[in-house]
């Protein structure tokens, strides 16, 4: 990671380490860096954003640096991440920016750019973009008839984006019943136009009014609870839940109980596998990935290979091999036949087809890739050079091989930095949820301590 790009873009909170001046550089050094690599005429972005209250703030700044630059925008408004990533693509543009901090809360933002091609941009790129902005490199203005211009899209790019997800499955699914939780976010633009495509589906959609404050709060992804009670009083064959920028999508099956992104993986990999359809008989998943997708796999016939923590990390996996299906237990599920980027309604669209076809109910259909206990706590730290400090801290591994032996091989230890929070993340599975959080909070308690 850089100093302003992690692993998921730049994120902070707005005005107190993002700020609109940071925003303009941004703008500014990405054009200039876009514009070499086009070579000739000038570079065009698309961009969007979530719904928090200082999404608009951070895309002003953005754009005027863009377009001080030299640089047009094909300006969308609110749209998911994906559907940035997708609209880039379709519409020719040379990159694509995101303002979302995804399934933090409102008081954070980020910023993500994209390449022509949907991906997330490189490492190198992006490090050139730092480089103008901490060294101050001065990018020259345009001027006169060099400006940039600002096109706002209608509709149409959305509709196109919508229109591409629809096309991804070849079921009605008619006769399902499902809850959909917007998160009050980006899906708050998209999702009922969705699930509205499908007339024989009865979707209702929740928290899907956004008042730039509301974002992640108490719903979508990262909360559960009233989805999963909603679901069970209303007799839903399924609920959905989004993340802010809905790159991610959880679910609840009919009796309340969630679906994570493992199991997701789990069951879609299966029906590839057994289409012939799944290059290499393989899947990718995280080292975060629950020790029932390890077994299911082997169950299967399958293989799974696991890579750092991050949608980026498992997408350069599936690129370097070929592979066509992986993602997190968090949620982002990435169908590299549709997308170059995990896309929570296109997650939700496999795995409702799939439940169509099936003809089982959502438990069923992933009841053999059983979740084992994990729990994950975060210890806050002050700052990078502590969380730095912490992880080569002979003390903190000592006692995380305690731990394993403890388990004895029937449960594992991660310890591991957020990328995008100052936060160590530890993480237990055991076989009980009372001795993971036993040995979680223990280990928890090394690392404040240290």
């Amino acid at each position: 990671m850089g100093k302003l790009f992690g692993t998921d873009g730049i994120r902070g909170v707005v005005n107190n380490g993002l700020d609109a001046e940071l925003a303009f550089q941004v703008g500014l050094a990405a054009a200039y860096v876009m514009a070499q690599e086009k070579g000739e005429g000038q570079p065009r972005f698309a961009i969007g954003k979530d719904t928090r209250i200082s999404s608009d703030l951070l895309e002003g700044a953005l754009i005027a640096g863009l377009c001080s630059a030299g640089a047009d925008v094909l300006h969308l408004g609110v749209i998911p991440t994906p559907g940035v990533a997708w609209v880039t693509v379709d519409s020719g543009c040379d990159a694509g920016i995101v303002i979302s901090a995804s399934h933090n809360p409102f008081e954070h933002n980020g910023i993500k750019i994209f390449n022509a091609q949907g991906f997330k941009l490189s490492d190198e790129l992006e490090g050139r973009i730092e480089e103008i902005i901490l060294n101050k490199v001065p990018v020259p203005l345009k001027t006169a008839g060099d400006i940039g211009r600002v096109v706002y899209a209608d509709q149409k790019e959305s509709q196109d984006y919508i229109d591409h997800l629809v096309s991804t499955i070849d079921s009605d699914l008619s006769g399902l019943k499902i809850l959909v939780d917007c998160a009050n976010g980006a899906a708050s633009a998209t999702a009922g136009r969705l699930f509205d495509r499908f007339e024989d589906l009865h979707a209702d959609i929740i928290n899907a009014d956004p008042d730039g404050v509301n974002i992640n709060n108490g719903c979508g992804s990262t909360h559960l609870d009233s989805l999963k009670s909603m679901v069970t009083a209303g007799k839903y064959n399924l609920g959905i839940a989004f993340d802010g920028d809905a790159d991610r999508c959880l679910m609840v099956d009919e009796t309340g109980e969630e679906i994570d992104g493992d199991q997701v993986i789990a069951a879609c990999g299966l029906e590839l596998l057994e289409k012939g359809q799944l290059p290499g008989g393989s899947i990718v998943g995280t080292v975060m990935s629950n020790l029932g997708l390890h077994i299911f796999c082997r169950e299967h016939g399958m293989e799974l290979f696991c890579t750092a923590v991050g949608d980026r990390n498992v997408l350069e996996k599936m690129e370097e091999s070929g592979y066509v299906l992986g993602g997190e237990q968090s949620g982002h599920t990435i169908f590299r036949r549709y997308a170059t980027t995990g896309d929570g309604q296109l997650t939700a669209l496999q795995f409702l087809s799939l439940l169509r076809r099936s003809g089982k109910k959502a438990s069923q259909l992933v009841a053999d890739c059983k979740r084992y206990p994990q729990v994950l706590v975060n210890v806050p730290v002050a700052d990078k050079a502590k969380k730095e400090a912490i992880l080569a801290a002979k003390a903190v591994w000592d006692a995380v091989a305690e731990q394993e032996a403890l388990l004895a091989g029937s449960g594992r230890v991660l310890v591991r930095p957020s990328g995008t929070e100052a936060l160590i993340r530890v993480m237990v599975e055991a076989g009980s949820q009372a001795d993971a959080r036993k040995i979680a909070e223990h280990l928890a308690n090394v690392i404040k301590n240290y």
